[in-house]
């Protein structure tokens, strides 16, 4: 069931791994727009305001949790791809230890704090009860995030990129079943919504661990291998922090975007949290493609290749720019009809923002496709850091935004906050990907292969 990327075809082995991951993206954004969408139908404008509001600080919260696993899971590619089995599961053991840990520590914290986040982003007083329903169930939930990250995490660094997807489609049906049967049936609002969406993940991160257990031989953890490791813990925390760190500086411009889109009232609020939904969707090839090279990069350099790194980048390249072109035409010509699955026809106003944003968004699609592919990449050949400096570029782009471009010009500026994002993140990006190429390519000639055991060094 596993899949060795440091063989073959780039372009073949990329397309292959990265269509299961591709849905199971997909069916990730359904825990998100099957609760949208029935919140905006069955609950309201204001309600899906107030599950929208909630939008950033969720990436703040959750996007660090998920960046965390994300880095857990390189030094366990580069076992795999090095052939070193006991040394990967010694690493899978300790990512266990510090998932418990991370997940209690930032439960604790996000649930005691939530209101008060959302007083200081301006929340609308119409919308914030409902916003704080909403987001403090999904922060309960932050331990079956970590569970479902964690786990599927590792079985994608051993090149299995289809059973996360199983799982996840399984619990993508169960969401909806929970959605109806909380709003309409027991009438919880949108804490309903919320807790479709926490539970349905837990069922898909349990099933997750049983198949990781029973059915790869390599990762049946031995005895003595989890006893906890000092020096394991500080490579996968040298890996993990920084990744989560970098959705987290990201998510910080976010938020202030938030916070100014929260200014142009709740009409707004709802057409941002609309598009928001239908462009994660459209947006689901490029998360595929950023996966799909973390753990290519990851697997070739333990195998020591750095060609077929190159090879690699331009492939998924070619097809970022493909799909870029696909989804354009998509917001042009459906972006209204996408809109109205949200909403009410009668809220012309606000479909009309839903399009705008959509198309303004997709016309930079391929700067974002570059964000993904070169970003994981770099993270997967061990470079870290970089996805720290990639986010502050990020975040500054959307401050500006927040706090020039929004007051100027209303909601074309919430619209330009992301595409000014992302061109900010690859003019960092390309030029540091050229340098990690040069210093990996330096230390593979001198015979000293980086390895986990020293992730930081060299990383500027």
């Amino acid at each position: 069931m596993t899949k060795n990327m440091t063989v073959g075809s780039p372009m073949k082995l990329i397309l292959g791994f990265s269509i299961p991951l591709f849905f199971g993206f997909l069916f990730q954004q359904f825990y998100s727009l099957v609760d949208t969408l029935i919140v905006g139908r069955f609950l309201g404008t204001d309600n899906l305001a107030a599950v929208g509001a909630t939008g950033s600080i969720n990436f703040l919260i959750i996007g660090f949790c998920m960046g965390i696993c994300s880095g857990f899971s390189i030094p366990v590619s580069h076992k795999f791809g090095a052939g070193d089995y006991p040394g990967m599961r010694r690493y899978v053991a300790n990512c266990i230890w510090l998932s418990a840990a991370f997940a209690a520590v930032i439960t604790v914290l996000t649930t005691v704090l939530c209101r008060q986040i959302l007083i200081w982003m301006q929340t609308p007083e119409n919308i914030i009860d409902g916003s704080y329903d909403y987001i403090w169930v999904i922060f309960l939930g932050i331990p079956v995030t970590f569970l479902y990250n964690m786990t599927s995490g590792v079985i994608r660094a051993l090149g299995d990129s289809k059973t996360p997807v199983i799982f996840l489609l399984m619990s993508s049906f169960l969401n909806i079943g929970l959605d109806l049967f909380f709003i309409i049936n027991l009438q919880m609002g949108v804490k309903g919504a919320a807790w479709a969406t926490v539970i349905s993940q837990g069922i898909s991160g349990l099933c997750c661990l049983i198949f990781m257990v029973m059915k790869f031989e390599i990762l049946r953890i031995q005895k003595g291998e989890w006893t906890p490791d000092s020096h394991m813990m500080r490579v996968l925390c040298g890996m993990g922090v920084p990744m989560g760190l970098q959705y987290s500086i990201t998510a910080i411009g976010s938020v202030i975007l938030q916070s100014a889109t929260n200014t142009l009232g709740s009409d707004a609020v709802a057409a941002v949290t609309a598009a928001g939904r239908i462009g994660g969707f459209l947006a689901c090839p490029f998360d595929a493609m950023g996966s799909t090279m973390a753990t290519y990069g990851g697997q070739n350099v333990g195998a020591g290749k750095p060609d077929r790194i190159r090879q690699g980048l331009k492939s998924c390249i070619l097809l970022g720019a493909g799909y870029a072109v696909i989804a354009l035409l998509v917001s042009i010509f459906l972006g209204r009809s996408l809109a109205a699955l949200f909403l009410d026809v009668s809220e012309t106003a606000i479909i009309d923002n839903v399009r705008l944003f959509l198309i303004v968004n997709a016309a930079f699609y391929f700067p974002l496709a570059l964000v993904n592919i070169i970003r994981f990449l770099i993270q997967g050949m061990g470079f870290p850091t970089f996805a720290i400096l990639a986010g502050v570029f990020e975040m500054a782009a959307r401050t500006l935004a927040g706090f020039v471009l929004v007051p100027m010009f209303g909601f074309p500026g919430v619209a330009m906050g992301s595409p000014i994002a992302w061109i900010f993140a690859d003019a960092f990006l390309i030029p540091a990907f050229f340098h990690v190429q040069k210093v990996l390519a330096g230390r593979m000639a001198q015979g000293s292969v980086m390895s986990q055991e020293a992730p930081a060094s060299g990383e500027h």
